[in-house]
């Protein structure tokens, strides 16, 4: 699967395979199966959906103008990233992902900080907060005058 905005080239220096978590062996034994290609194995078929991620990093102090930039080419690079919020000691980084289910969501974006922090030359901060929340949750929310405000304006900007 390729991540990225509709007829949209793919971004960076080489495109990178997704990889999934797999299930347990008890994972919603009643759904249906379909059989994995080349291994003979069956695992339930479950659709993909969207998730609203929240990623929160921390760390040493760093310049703003080297952090905003860090973020800026994490931008470029993971195409559905919404917006991001720094300070020279820590950032939050918000956007969409498309995954089975919570766990694979989750397994995903606490890799992205880790994997572009060289690409991106990215803080050596840790992941300090992570939100997973379905689509359903976050709009329900956001109609409830709860959570953060829809992601807008789109981009890097300061605290």
């Amino acid at each position: 699967m390729r991540r990225a905005r509709p007829g949209a080239p793919p971004r960076g220096a080489a495109e990178r395979a997704l990889t999934s978590v797999e299930a347990g062996a008890d994972f919603d034994e009643g759904q249906g199966t379909e059989t994995a290609q080349g291994r003979g194995e069956e695992r339930p078929v479950v659709a993909s959906k969207l998730w609203h991620i929240t990623l929160s990093v921390s760390g040493a102090e760093a310049p703003l103008k080297e952090v905003r930039r860090g973020l800026e080419q994490l931008a470029h690079d993971h195409p559905f990233l919404l917006t991001s919020r720094y300070a020279n000691d820590h950032a939050e980084i918000r956007y969409w992902e498309e995954a089975r289910d919570l766990h694979d969501a989750a397994a995903v974006a606490l890799r992205l900080w880790g994997e572009h922090r060289q690409s991106a030359k990215l803080p050596p901060w840790e992941i300090v907060g992570l939100e997973v929340i379905d689509r359903e949750t976050y709009h329900l929310r956001i109609a409830e005058g709860y959570g953060p405000p829809p992601a807008a304006p789109v981009g890097v900007h300061p605290y």
